[in-house]
């Protein structure tokens, strides 16, 4: 059959040879390139067509005809290749690969992204968690989020859909999460329930109805490295146990105190409830002046909060965008030469900061930047920006962070 006549529904026997951005793999059909998941290079899967676009094609793997050296048994039953589609789990989707195989995997999609979309060679090791090995890959997710069906039952979406998905376990939850939810239960007229573990081992439960707003919750406390940090029961906080810890440690390395000056201006941009400008301002000491910009105002709130000791730090509240073209537009001379000496740390959603962002991020001139990046095809693009603005990449460091995922961060060190 031609290439151009490959069709959905379409029953295919395909060899993986490379892993993709987001999760899937690669095959091929006659010539042409198709996108499946639950697999791995090195495979043999007969899959099922799905989509067809012009260049490629994406489908769901049926059945492994040829394992790879490195399939293990799924850390997840819900979740695993020999379920239907539609009924598996979603949120594990290379908890069928042995675990530093994974990272490999992953290793590889960063160095082909910044190869591909940012035009540079770079070897970029991914770096385990502490304690994860020991642990296998599991047990470190401290918020879960479970979706509620018409009949009340919990679970994840299966991947690329909105079917709830009801488990009886949840091998990537910390413990204490999975003590605590009573996956069995019912919950009519929910929409969704979270299960939050805070730093000091408590467990929230919070089941919603409606979509999951941004409204203010009752508050928590969370503990990095002996600090304190208020925030939103549901607000944002990274989900891997370590994380928040493994994330500030890198962007203090990345922080090259001798370039900056405490005294300059500093900005933490998409900056939550000040973690990282609380480490610019550990960083750089009493001296320091920055600010923080969050778009969320309830997040802004509780960054004051946390920024409170530090005299010369503020928290304000605005789309980054929208903040940066404002400030280039008012920014006096005195501004511009105390931004020059000052340093920017940058944590953009899973998009990325943009071409807008960028831009004017590398006209105001700082001494350093600093890029927390959770999406490689993202950061490559953005370090291509900054590169043809003038900037290069310093440093580079990787961490696996969603261990039975394609997901990885990040840190990355900008230089003029």
């Amino acid at each position: 059959m031609p290439a151009s006549e490959i069709r959905p529904g379409q029953i295919v026997e395909l060899t993986i040879d490379n892993v993709a951005h987001g999760g899937r793999f690669v095959g091929r059909h006659e010539g042409r390139v198709v996108f499946v998941p639950d697999t791995m290079p090195g495979e043999t899967v007969r899959a099922q067509v799905v989509d067809v676009k012009k260049s490629f094609a994406t489908a769901v793997a049926l059945e492994v005809v040829s394992a790879g050296a490195d399939r293990v048994p799924h850390v997840w039953p819900e979740a695993a290749i020999d379920r239907p589609p539609l009924e598996r789990a979603g949120g594990a989707e290379f908890g069928h690969i042995a675990l530093p195989r994974q990272r490999e995997l992953k290793q590889r999609v960063i160095e082909d992204a910044l190869q591909r979309t940012g035009g540079m060679q770079r070897t970029v090791p991914v770096q385990a968690a502490p304690g994860d090995d020991e642990r296998g890959g599991l047990g470190w997710r401290t918020r879960v989020r479970l979706h509620v069906d018409d009949r009340g039952r919990q679970g994840p979406f299966a991947p690329r859909s909105h079917e709830v998905v009801p488990v009886t376990s949840l091998p990537l939850a910390t413990e204490g999460i999975r003590l605590s939810a009573q996956l069995d239960q019912r919950v009519p007229g929910a929409t969704a329930v979270d299960y939050v573990e805070t730093s000091d081992g408590e467990v929230d439960v919070i089941a919603m109805e409606g979509e999951p707003g941004r409204g203010r919750t009752d508050t928590i406390v969370e503990t990095v490295g002996g600090r304190a940090f208020q925030l939103d029961r549901a607000g944002f906080w990274q989900v891997h146990r370590q994380a928040p810890a493994v994330l500030t440690d890198a962007v203090r390395r990345a922080i090259d105190v001798d370039a900056i000056d405490p005294a300059g201006w500093s900005l933490d941009l998409y900056g939550g409830v000040g973690l990282f400008a609380a480490t610019i301002a550990e960083a750089l000491g009493e001296r320091t002046r920055l600010t923080s910009v969050e778009a969320d105002e309830v997040a802004t709130d509780h960054a004051s909060e946390n920024l409170a000791e530090w005299i010369g730090a503020s928290a304000e509240t605005g789309r980054v965008d929208r903040w940066l073209r404002e400030l280039a537009s008012r920014a006096s001379g005195q501004e511009r030469e105390r931004l020059s000496r000052g340093l920017v740390v940058l944590d953009p959603p899973r998009a990325g900061a943009g071409r807008d962002v960028i831009e004017l991020l590398a006209g105001l001139e700082p001494a350093q930047i600093v890029y927390v990046a959770c999406d490689p095809v993202a950061l490559a693009r953005d370090a291509k920006l900054l590169a043809e603005a003038g900037w290069q990449v310093d440093a580079l460091e990787a961490f696996d962070l969603f261990p039975m995922t394609h997901h990885v961060e990040a840190v990355a060190s900008f230089r003029r």
